[in-house]
């Protein structure tokens, strides 16, 4: 009898492990698309996007930036097949203060290769009248580098990108944009005005004709009462500039790494005060001094922001500062280089 127990437990185990072994094969196969990924989004509205794809509880789930915005949870995600996948994104559209759409986008997506994506985006236009379709290219994120210790970070010469008598360095992101960003008793001010009546006019972002690595960045900057603006890094990562005074903790305010980071307290300063910012960007982690208080402390960057310029985490890039959002003025500009 024991032996027969014995053979019994043997073919049982055996059996048992062939099916997770099937199991875990099944969700190599059904998962690959596991993972962090950036995209390259095309069309009339081009720009860059994310895609972060993990399991929950035994089902798939994610997270996408799409251009603009914030990083978001996706409404569904679901396998097609092997190499296919298909993500929603859903969201309200507000119509008038007593209507609420909700729209649906289908975001199709399959593999590339081994490290890469392609896909089309459709759904109704954003104004809900006709319908949109975006394609785009993606490839998986490099693995984030270990929290790099900062006491042993060695820095070179500072470089003061604003000279405080013109915009030389600088220049509009698009130059289809107005530029709202001028010189004032040697301050950068920002002014993007809109005609009382006529079209809206676009405003551009302003960034450095110079590209990074990582780098000190050192500023001042004074934003009026409910204006918003932000600086990028390598134009990547937006630290949020916006009127945040007396609200509530979160990655949205003044300081944080928009819609990633939150700030660990409120340092800000009541709307029309000069306030300061010692940023570090090293190994694609962050760290904020802001108004004297350290609010992120060498927290990583797990992907760009929305506004991001480039999808390639790794590559140089340049300091940016957003110009279609409100009146905000900046001074003592000073980026110090890694070595």
């Amino acid at each position: 009898m024991k032996n027969n127990l014995f053979t019994v437990a043997i073919v049982f185990f055996g059996a048992v492990t062939a099916l997770a072994n099937q199991k875990i094969t099944s969700s190599e196969t059904e998962n690959s698309f596991l993972g962090t990924w950036t995209m390259d989004i095309a069309g009339d509205e081009k720009g860059v996007g994310w895609l972060h794809v993990h399991e929950d509880k035994g089902y798939l789930d994610a997270e996408m930036l799409w251009i603009g915005g914030s990083v978001l949870p996706v409404g569904h995600v679901y396998m097609v097949d092997d190499d296919t996948m298909v993500v929603t994104r859903t969201y309200g559209y507000k119509r008038s203060g007593e209507r609420t759409h909700v729209m649906t986008h289908v975001v199709r997506i399959e593999k590339d290769g081994n490290d890469g994506i392609k896909g089309v985006m459709t759904g109704p236009a954003w104004g809900g009248s006709g319908e949109t379709t975006q394609t785009f290219t993606g490839k998986r994120m490099p693995p984030m580098p270990a929290k790099p210790d900062l006491s042993q970070v060695k820095y070179g010469k500072p470089i003061k990108l604003f000279n405080g008598k013109n915009l030389d360095g600088w220049g509009i992101i698009d130059p289809e944009h107005k530029n709202g960003f001028k010189v004032i008793d040697g301050e950068l001010v920002n002014d993007p005005v809109q005609p009382k009546e006529g079209e809206h006019h676009h405003y551009g972002n302003l960034r450095t004709e110079q590209e990074f690595e990582d780098f000190n960045l050192k500023l001042e900057v004074n934003v009026p009462e409910g204006n918003n603006s932000g600086v990028y890094l390598r134009g990547l990562y937006e630290i949020q500039v916006v009127d945040s005074y007396g609200k509530e903790l979160d990655s949205h305010n003044m300081g944080g790494l928009y819609s990633r980071v939150t700030p660990t307290e409120a340092a800000e300063k009541p709307a029309g005060e000069w306030q300061t910012f010692d940023i570090t960007l090293v190994d694609r982690h962050v760290t904020v001094i802001f108004n004297g208080k350290k609010i992120i402390d060498n927290q990583p960057a797990l992907g760009p922001t929305g506004g991001a310029i480039s999808s390639d985490v790794t590559a140089p890039g340049p300091i940016y500062l957003q110009g279609d959002h409100g009146n905000v003025t900046y001074r003592n500009v000073v980026l110090t280089p890694v070595l």
